[in-house]
């Protein structure tokens, strides 16, 4: 059975991390995704090696399954050879700041010129409009203008923390790509492409709103200082590491003060009720950490799940990827890149009927240039003249 994308053309004008992710998805599910860079203005992921060294584990994990076309698009020659590609694609994909793409003559009116029903999308950090839609944005940026920051934090109180992973850009590569299978199903019905644009900052709030956005749900309430959601409980210390515990009902929290033999616990009144858990959160939560600092992590996760308890070791990154629940997942998958080696990536979380398979790892600047000319239609002798008037670049001379 073919993947589900097998087919489609992506053109991947993106850099960093947002886009690239997006389009290695729709790779990974079967697209011919091409990867679009200058000569000079190469992917900021890539960074400034050379050959291999191009391959830096952020490139290599948001960028397989692509082939490279090295063009500059601000010359002439350049932008004529991408927007022939682009008549080829079903899908454009760029994440420059509002303005950009119409000054390079790239803007979605432009390519609709060459394909009618392209499928245009346009992603952006703040938004096409409004006062910060010209700044440039990096992942921190979003998370503390979206009130994510104020919710790690715990409340509004505390001091607001970043989630130690950019959560908005990957977030936004993976909404991207929900959308971008909505608009081509979209087309398959009707015939018509259309402009798709997200920011990182809605694709963030959206997010949010269906766990921690409460207070601002009903209009006519008024919203005071919003305090930590003390039901999702926290890392507790054991004698021997750490561990992660769930009491959210009533069950699992008495399942907990029987596992712990705290029958005080379980009589006290304060914690009775949900409510009184979430009243009582601080005292209950020192309670908590009092009695697992008493006997090894894995005594505590033998008797909690007996109990029905949920939890869970707390792991390093190395520990992790040697759990045995991560490797019967089979999300991790090894393979042979031809300039990198041997790699060990998380495959695609979405399994179909057609096996995850890498065709290619992620390539070197410029490493299909030629080949997509000639696809183009292209004479050697043409792609030659292209390349010594610097309008693309050749995987040799681009690397």
């Amino acid at each position: 059975m073919a993947a589900p994308l097998d087919g489609v053309r992506v053109i991947d004008f993106t850099s960093v991390v947002a886009g690239p992710y997006a389009a290695m998805i729709l790779g990974d599910q079967g697209a011919d995704v091409i990867k679009v860079e200058g000569p000079r203005r190469r992917d900021f992921a890539r960074g400034g090696g050379a050959g291999a060294k191009q391959l830096n584990p952020v490139l290599l994990n948001n960028n397989r399954n692509k082939r490279s076309f090295c063009v500059d698009a601000q010359s002439e020659a350049g932008r004529e050879a991408l927007l022939k590609l682009a008549a080829t694609a079903d899908v454009f994909v760029q994440n420059f700041r509002p303005g950009v793409m119409a000054r390079l003559g790239l803007d979605e009116p432009d390519l609709r010129q060459v394909r009618r029903d392209i499928i245009y999308v346009s992603m952006s950090g703040f938004g096409e409009t409004g006062p910060y839609a010209h700044k440039p944005v990096y992942d921190p940026l979003i998370q503390a203008l979206s009130g994510l920051a104020s919710v790690q934090g715990g409340s509004d109180e505390n001091r607001p923390r970043l989630i130690r992973t950019i959560l908005p850009d990957k977030l936004t590569g993976i909404t991207a790509a929900q959308a971008i299978a909505s608009a081509l199903f979209a087309r398959e019905r009707t015939g018509e492409g259309q402009h798709v644009r997200l920011s990182m900052l809605d694709a963030v709030v959206a997010f949010m709103w269906s766990s921690d956005m409460g207070g601002q749900t009903y209009l006519d309430r008024d919203v005071g200082a919003q305090g930590a959601a003390t039901i999702i409980d926290l890392i507790y210390e054991t004698a021997t590491g750490y561990i992660t515990v769930s009491t959210m009902t009533d069950d699992q929290w008495q399942g907990f003060c029987r596992a712990a033999s705290r029958a005080d616990l379980l009589a006290d009144e304060r914690f009775k009720t949900v409510g009184g858990r979430h009243r009582y959160g601080d005292e209950r939560l020192t309670l908590m950490q009092e009695t697992l600092h008493t006997k090894p992590a894995e005594e505590w996760l033998e008797l909690l799940d007996a109990e029905g308890v949920p939890c869970a070791p707390v792991l390093t990154r190395s520990q992790a990827i040697a759990h045995p629940q991560l490797l019967a997942s089979g999300i991790m998958v090894e393979t042979e890149h031809p300039h990198a080696g041997r790699l060990r990536q998380a495959r695609n979380a979405a399994r179909f009927e057609a096996p995850f398979e890498v065709r290619r790892g992620a390539p070197l600047l410029g490493e299909h240039t030629a080949e997509l000319l000639d696809e183009l239609g292209y004479s050697a002798g043409e792609v030659e003249a292209l390349a010594a008037a610097g309008a693309v670049g050749l995987a040799a001379e681009a690397s």
